[in-house]
């Protein structure tokens, strides 16, 4: 009687209850359920009405009262409700519940996020299973034998992206919070300093992108990178740099001011993106080509030259992390004046070589199809790393264009790259894809010497 529900019309009821054999346990059960519903609502209605200091007194004072209860299973959805609405939880409750697995556990990603910011080995253990899951799903997809020249590694737009599991968690945890958003900037570059794994540098693109999705301004709106990204990500998502973004990637470029050059570190991370090289590299391979076509040289063209400038700042990102030196990399003149040329005369052989096949056949010379490269041009493969780029991407095309001759003739030059680009997971995983595309010529023993003993048996002994 002294413990019942307190209600003179109840009285009566509850011999009926008896007669249908429920005890009273699971009527006052039911009756607790229907009331801690209420109150969850009531919290959640007190959360979002009223004067900020009002509301959260209330909300305090009832902490207050249902904290000491906070272990017991059918009270503590209360106590996390509670926690969750309020913006700060007093320091002394936050440790409480640190110091307990199972709150921990059970607690909100509001109230957690309280508990990271102000303990980065907590909030990065958290985090090191998603960079972990992140990194082995790209390699995944890169080791993957499903490939094709339509299904490789960059057919999936940046939104699909960012769209995964990984990025999703990430931001969730983030939330709206500047100070966990620098932990996690800190914790991507730490990890591409000690691993030079690009794919961090993919993350680094892909989760500011993602809170900008969400039109998170309190972050977007500090990260200096923002709009540089946006603009890239706009880039990428055409696989192609046009005349317009062009020219608003230099204006972010130029606009680095005296006393704030350490962005460049920042932004040479996100040109680092694999996503990122490939755009630069693809729209570098279509200016060349429009040069050709306009009979120009790559001297006079300055879209061309701020292509080589970003893909400078990309691949020499982590020197630049690492040596914190914050300075952008001067471009070798001679890429310019010697190797863009060499590179456009190949293209040329190949025209010419295309023409000459097609000529009447009195017309006709015998010709043979030049299978040398000039010394300077393997050289340049092997010492810039900027050539070194351009030089691969300029075989994938050949690769995709079924340029049998043009191929074998480049391929033994592949060989000896800047720091083994040739053999890296993402070149040979487009090359492996491009191949598919002369199946043909896989007929001849000749054609598999040159690929397998020539070319990929090679990476086995280095």
């Amino acid at each position: 009687m002294e413990n019942g529900v307190l209600l003179p019309s109840l009285q009566s009821a509850l011999p009926f209850l008896d007669l249908h054999s429920i005890p009273r346990l699971e009527f006052h059960q039911t009756v607790f359920d229907e009331l801690r519903e209420k109150l969850l609502e009531r919290v959640s209605t007190i959360a979002s009405e009223g004067k900020d200091g009002n509301r959260y007194s209330k909300l305090e004072e009832l902490l207050e009262k249902c904290f000491p209860l906070v272990k017991m299973p059918s009270i503590q959805p209360v106590v996390m409700c509670v926690m969750k609405h309020l913006p700060k939880v007093p320091e002394k409750k936050l440790k409480l519940v640190m110091a307990d697995k199972d709150l921990y556990k059970a607690c909100a990603v509001e109230v957690k996020r309280q508990i990271w910011q102000d303990n980065q080995a907590l909030f990065g253990d958290e985090v090191s299973p998603l960079l972990k899951q992140y990194i082995l799903e790209k390699e995944n997809i890169l080791l993957s034998s499903d490939l094709s020249v339509l299904h490789n590694f960059f057919s999936l737009s940046p939104k699909t992206r960012r769209q995964g599991e990984v990025v999703h968690k990430l931001t969730q945890m983030i939330g709206k919070n500047v100070k966990l958003y620098d932990m996690v900037l800190q914790f991507l570059r730490t990890l591409f300093l000690r691993t030079r794994n690009v794919h961090y540098c993919t993350l680094r693109a892909e989760l500011l992108m993602s809170l900008h999705d969400l039109d998170v301004s309190e972050i977007c709106s500090v990260d200096p990178c923002h709009k540089f990204t946006w603009c890239l990500d706009a880039c990428i998502r055409e696989k192609y740099v046009d005349a317009k973004r062009a020219r608003e990637l230099q204006g972010f470029l130029d606009g680095v001011k005296k006393g704030q050059e350490q962005v460049l570190g920042d932004l040479s991370m996100i040109l680092c993106d694999p996503f990122a090289i490939n755009t630069l590299a693809l729209s570098t391979m279509r200016s060349l080509q429009e040069l050709i076509t306009q009979e120009s040289l790559p001297r006079d063209n300055h879209e061309l030259h701020l292509l080589l400038r970003m893909l400078s700042l990309g691949l020499g990102a982590w020197d630049m992390i690492d040596s914190q030196v914050f300075k952008e990399p001067k471009l070798d003149a001679e890429l310019i004046t010697k190797f863009l040329p060499l590179l456009m005369s190949l293209v040329v052989d190949d025209y010419t070589f295309n023409v000459e096949h097609k000529l009447p056949t009195e017309e006709k010379v015998p010709v043979t199809y030049p299978n040398t490269l000039p010394d300077v041009f393997t050289k340049f493969l092997l010492e810039n790393r900027i050539a070194c780029e351009i030089g691969l991407y300029y075989l994938l095309h050949i690769t995709k264009q079924r340029n049998k001759n043009s191929l074998l003739r480049l391929l033994p030059a592949i060989k000896e790259t800047y720091n083994d680009t040739g053999f890296t997971d993402i070149f040979l995983h487009l090359f492996t894809s491009n191949l598919t595309l002369l199946s043909e010529e896989f007929g001849s023993e000749e054609f598999c010497g040159h690929i397998f003993e020539g070319f990929f048996l090679v990476s086995l002994t280095k």
